[in-house]
Order: C-alpha cells, then sequence, then structure tokens
C-alpha cells in the first residue's frame, strides 16, 4: 500500500501549501514506476506551475528526480567541471569551450541533447562531422575523459527517469515555464552525471528561453540555489540572447565557426564568452590560475578537439556536409545594421532543415544561416545581409516569411549591449 495519496499531494499545493520532503520524494518516485498516472501528476505541475515551489521544494524535488535513477561515478585523477546553457540562437560555446577548459588541465563530461524548435542542440551539431557518434557508455565517457579530458556526448538512459518522463509530460500540458519545474529538470541531470562543479550560461532575450533579464536571473539564482544544496560548486552566468551569437547558425555551419574559434580566430562574441564561461569553470575547477586566452591561442585546445572527436569516431579534418542550395537576402538601402532578431533568424534556420519540430524528425547537417551583417555593422545597398542554406529549396519561402522583419538598417549603430551582464554565485 503507498503511503501517501496522489490526490492529497495536489490539494495540498493547489491550495498554496509547501509540500513536505517525504511527500516530495514518494511523489516523484511513484510517478516514475507508475503508481501516481500521467492525469494525477498533470494535475500536480500545473498547481506547481500556479503556486509554485520554495527553494527548499525545489531542492528536494531535484533530489528526488537524481534518487529516480543512476549517478555517475567519473574517477578521473583532473577536477571535473561541467557548463549547461539554456538554449539559444547560434549557441555554439560548447564546442570550443570543452577542449578548452581541458587543455587547461580539467576534465570535462559534457552530457548534452539535441535541438527542439528554434535552438540547436550540440548533438546535431557534432553530428555532421562524418564518423562522429553520440552514444558512449559510462567505462567509454570514463576512458576519453581520463585520456584527452573532454567528452560531449549523450546522457545515459539511467540518468534521471523521472526528469525524462515528467518533461514529456509538461510540454503537452502547459507547464513548461515553471522556473522550479524548470530548474530541477536541468539541476537533476547535471547533479546526476556526477562532475564536481557546475557553470550555467543562462540566457535572457528574444532567442532565449527567458525573454527578460528579471526571470533570467530568477531561474539563474533558482539553478545555483539547487547545486550548492546539493554540494555542487555552481555559478550562473547571464548572458544575452538579444542577438545570434556569432555569425552561423545551423549544424555543420557552427562546427566550421567553432573550429575558427579554436584555431584563433572566429567571431569576437563567441570568443569572448567563451573565455568568460572558461575563466568560471576553472576558478569553480580549482584552476584559476590557468589562463585559456593563451591556452586558446596556443592551439592546445584545438589539438584537444582533434583528439575528442577522434575518439569518438569523428575525423576533424573531413570537410563538413555543404547545402545543395542558397539563397541571399540583400540590403535594399546603405547605413547601419541597427536590429537582428535572434528568434526570427532561429526560425528560419529551422525551417531551412536546421531544427526539428519533434524529436523524432531529422535535421540537415547543412542547413542554417550565415549572419554576414549584425547590429553597428555598415551596410551598402545590395550587400548581403544574410545568406541561406539548404537541402530543401522548397523551404526558402518559409524562411524568408519568418524573417520578415528580422532586421533593420538605420543611420547609426545601435547602443552596444554587453554579452555577459552577471554572475551569480552561491
Amino acid at each position: 500500500m503507498e503511503p501517501f495519496s496522489a490526490v492529497d499531494v495536489i490539494r495540498a499545493k493547489r491550495d498554496g501549501l509547501r509540500l513536505p520532503d517525504d511527500q516530495i520524494a514518494w511523489v516523484v518516485d511513484a510517478y516514475t514506476r507508475g503508481a501516481v498516472a500521467d492525469e494525477q501528476m498533470s494535475a500536480l505541475a500545473m498547481a506547481i506551475f500556479l503556486n509554485g515551489m520554495d527553494a527548499t521544494e525545489t531542492a528536494r524535488w531535484t533530489e528526488a528526480m537524481v534518487s529516480s535513477g543512476e549517478t555517475l561515478s567519473l574517477d578521473v585523477d583532473r577536477p571535473t567541471v561541467d557548463k549547461h546553457s539554456t538554449g539559444g540562437v547560434g549557441d555554439k560555446i560548447t564546442l570550443p569551450l570543452a577542449p578548452l577548459v581541458a587543455a587547461c588541465g580539467a576534465a570535462v563530461p559534457q552530457l548534452s541533447g539535441r535541438g527542439l524548435g528554434h535552438t540547436g542542440g550540440t548533438l546535431d551539431k557534432l553530428e555532421s562531422i562524418p564518423g562522429w557518434r553520440a552514444q558512449l557508455t559510462l567505462p567509454e565517457i570514463r576512458a576519453q575523459l581520463a585520456d584527452v579530458g573532454a567528452v560531449v556526448c549523450a546522457a545515459t538512459e539511467g540518468l534521471a527517469p523521472a526528469d525524462r518522463k515528467l518533461y514529456a509530460l509538461r510540454d503537452v500540458t502547459g507547464t513548461v515555464e515553471s522556473i522550479p519545474l524548470i530548474a530541477s529538470s536541468i539541476m537533476s541531470k547535471k547533479i546526476a552525471e556526477g562532475a564536481g562543479a557546475l557553470v550555467l550560461d543562462v540566457k535572457f532575450g528574444s532567442g532565449a528561453f527567458m525573454k527578460t533579464e528579471p526571470d533570467a536571473r530568477a531561474l539563474a539564482k533558482a539553478l545555483v540555489d539547487i547545486g550548492v544544496a546539493a554540494g555542487l560548486r555552481t555559478s550562473a552566468l547571464l548572458t544575452d540572447m538579444s542577438v545570434p551569437l556569432g555569425r552561423a547558425v545551423g549544424n555543420a555551419l557552427e562546427v566550421a565557426e567553432s573550429v575558427e574559434v579554436l584555431r584563433g580566430g572566429g567571431p569576437s562574441d563567441v570568443v569572448d564568452l567563451t573565455l568568460a564561461l572558461a575563466r568560471e569553470m576553472l576558478a569553480l575547477a580549482g584552476l584559476s590560475d590557468v589562463d585559456p586566452a593563451g591556452v586558446l591561442s596556443s592551439g592546445a585546445a584545438y589539438e584537444t578537439w582533434s583528439r575528442m572527436i577522434r575518439a569518438q569516431g569523428g575525423d576533424p579534418e573531413v570537410p563538413l556536409p555543404t547545402p545543395t542550395h542558397t539563397h541571399l537576402v540583400t540590403a535594399s538601402e546603405s547605413g547601419v545594421v541597427s536590429h537582428l532578431d535572434a528568434y526570427a533568424v532561429g526560425v528560419a534556420a529551422w525551417r531551412l532543415g536546421a531544427g526539428r519540430a519533434r524529436k523524432e524528425d531529422p535535421v540537415q547537417a547543412a542547413a542554417g544561416i550565415l549572419c554576414h551583417r549584425k547590429p553597428g555593422e555598415p551596410v551598402a545597398a545590395g550587400d548581403t545581409i544574410l545568406e541561406l542554406h539548404t537541402d530543401t529549396p522548397e523551404a526558402i519561402p518559409a524562411a524568408l516569411s519568418a524573417l520578415d522583419g528580422a532586421y533593420a538598417i538605420g543611420d547609426s549603430a545601435p547602443e552596444r549591449r554587453p554579452l555577459v551582464l552577471d554572475t551569480i554565485r552561491g
């Protein structure tokens, strides 16, 4: 016989009461094993969405989701540190960041996901490299961490199964936007992953999940509070996602741009954010005396990248996929680009084939958009602003429709916004 009633738990949260630790532990476990039905968890998720959970409840909820599955024992002789981004447009930072931090002396176990909607997925990007594989066993993860220092792969099936089940339910019940449920979903997987420290990149702006800085700040604080409560050294950077990050949006395009960064070039915003996150990761790992900028310019990070890709079956020297069709969006007048909306660019790339509407949809490796001009940059009439790539030319009109009003040309450069707004530490 079950020790609690799902209906009693639902009523308590419906009425705005705080859920006791033992009820939280029970309801998450019972839902995972099927003793609490989907319709009951749907009602509880809506009650949480409407009435929230305090920091202690959220920490206990996260702990219960971690306990629903296995936790990884990484067992490497370097300090371990991970990074998680809440997602954006052109956000390829994991690709140069993981090998850079590894080249600085830490071990980076980066268990990543796939893209959905207008935000790209790290695994989709890496799978544009011929031969690269996302699925690794725990022994393979450990061996690669010990040998290379960095691994980017899919999460194992045993990590936080309660989150996987609840995430699918939230997606169809209008409860995705709950900060306690978002925070516990992210952190349950990261805590189960077993790293010693975690840095979060919490984005805000049109291309981010959180559209406003106050909402992003609230999420960042919730994430850091959960990590601290679990004994995980945790901090979060608040970063701007109103404009696409870098110039490349799309899978193979973003890999190519990441390689540029690792070879000492690349767009300044990608380099700056990579270094900011690397410094924070190294500080939490106890390696703050290492200068990641020097390591990046030395070529050591690129060498680690090449070893990481080879270790997972890929060939870093093989040319990346190219599209069968391109389309240029040109300026109708001269001036300065004053606006480029991240969300619109992300949706257009998605419609070109770079993203998916459902988890089972395929993606095109070569699809995406190159941003030839970004806010603050001069443009002459007839110059290319955006270059669209796709293998399905019939998708171009829908992409152009998404880009209607996405950019503007003015007489002067817009006010420069800081890329990193703040750092939140526990």
